[in-house]
């Protein structure tokens, strides 16, 4: 079964807030006949609408296939937060990789947060870009280790982060669940879709050419590579695969390290008293495993995002399935509408890094983003676009980051990971 069209009509935006509320563009004719380029980039969301535009602005001829639309995937469904750093703190990449790989990382982390500002305000991107992201612990111990975290990058890496105890934390998020955590003010929040969309018009305003229900069926490699589709080929001196959990088969190397799931967001009717979810206008992430991720939309809904799914399938009531633990953490919203309710495939990777590569001569990957894609997806496909012009040592940082395969091959990684979530969720609900 083919994810691009397992949950979704080839072409078209799924029913969510983000694509109800954004400034969607005419469609992009597909590609047809012989085409030749500098580099051909497959996906159209973070990655390759980054590498498309860093690299036009090199000089170079550009082409990006992409299945549906621009911003179809990941990137236009998402829970909107641009966090910090990398998706594994600090102390535990410390651990993994050292002290002086682990800043280096660090460093680039926050050149990605920075990368999207930056990106937003030159190109006068229309997408509601706020400030502020708190990490919640919903006990005393996750309180503890959170205000631990903050005093370490405090000690060792000279940032601050706000420490929340729980009239602090009650001050931002009246929820009962949470007894504290961190704030930082260096990560925000905005419209996932309008910020895709907004990178789209740069990318091409620079002389890139997008062409969407572009599906790619097979790369093959030569003197030049050719990428095809069912209507066309491109003829091009380097490739970027930008397909994260929509992969398919196109590459079995980065299929075996970086694994598709779903996740599910939904969007209230406006709220008649939203300070009773967020008394200001941040968002926030907690500490369970599968997280719990929300904030409030310009017009007042909540966007509360919440659980996972490893099969191919979205479930049929997904407002159902993110209302549960909505609740869990918002009781008063038991009887609230939902207006909208969506679902989106998303990378993972067995240590929740980001897994960039060189493939093959000429084409580089990048994807697995875990959940920290805003900021790392767009940063991933400025990495790789210098990489092409000749400044590799950013792309060849990120690539050392060991990733091992998932165990058990395509068949049985699911069914593995499946055993492991459910241990995950039993541990967070008897607090363990």
């Amino acid at each position: 079964m083919d994810l691009l069209y397992a949950n979704d009509r080839e072409g078209a935006y799924p029913d969510s807030w983000y694509a109800a509320t954004a400034e969607i563009s005419p469609n992009r004719p597909p590609l047809a006949g012989d085409v030749q380029a500098d580099v051909c980039i497959v996906g159209a969301g973070y990655t390759g609408l980054s590498a498309a535009l860093h690299l036009a602005q090199a000089g170079h001829k550009v082409i990006v296939l992409e299945a549906h639309r621009v911003g179809f995937g990941a990137s236009g469904r998402n829970g909107g937060q641009l966090g910090w750093g990398q998706r594994v703190e600090q102390p535990g990449l410390e651990k993994m990789v050292g002290m002086e790989r682990a800043r280096a990382l660090w460093a680039l982390g926050q050149d990605a947060t920075a990368l999207v500002k930056s990106l937003i305000a030159e190109h006068n991107i229309d997408c509601h870009l706020r400030p502020g992201i708190a990490w919640t612990g919903e006990s005393a111990g996750e309180v503890d280790e959170l205000h631990a975290y903050a005093e370490h990058m405090h000690r060792h890496y000279d940032y601050e982060m706000q420490a929340l105890d729980g009239p602090g934390l009650q001050a931002i998020c009246p929820s009962p669940a949470y007894k504290g955590g961190i704030m930082c003010h260096d990560g925000g929040h905005l419209h996932p879709l309008r910020y895709a969309l907004g990178l789209a018009r740069a990318a091409e305003a620079a002389g890139v050419t997008i062409h969407e229900r572009s599906a790619v069926t097979r790369i093959e490699n030569a003197q030049q590579t050719t990428v095809h589709t069912a209507t066309g080929h491109v003829r091009a001196d380097h490739v970027i695969l930008a397909c994260n959990g929509y992969l398919g088969g196109l590459d079995q190397r980065v299929a075996r390290r970086v694994m598709p799931i779903n996740n599910f967001i939904a969007a209230t009717a406006p709220l008649e008293n939203p300070e009773r979810v967020l008394a200001q206008n941040v968002a926030i992430a907690d500490s369970r495993f599968v997280v719990n991720y929300f904030r409030l939309s310009h017009d007042n809904r909540l966007l509360f995002g919440g659980g996972e799914s490893y099969g191919y399938r979205f479930p049929s009531d997904i407002a159902a399935k993110v209302r549960k633990p909505m609740t869990q953490i918002f009781p008063h919203l038991q009887d609230v509408p939902i207006d909208y309710a969506w679902g989106g495939t998303l990378g993972i990777t067995m240590k929740r890094l980001p897994y960039l590569a060189r493939v093959a001569p000429g084409v580089l990957s990048a994807s697995g983003y875990s959940g920290h894609g805003v900021g790392t997806a767009t940063h991933a496909g400025k990495l790789m676009a210098q990489a092409i012009d000749g400044d590799a040592r950013g792309f060849d940082t990120m690539a050392a980051i060991p990733t091992q395969p998932f165990p058990g091959g395509p068949r049985l990684r699911t069914p593995l990971l499946m055993l492991a979530m459910t241990w995950y969720a039993l541990r967070d609900r008897l607090g363990l």
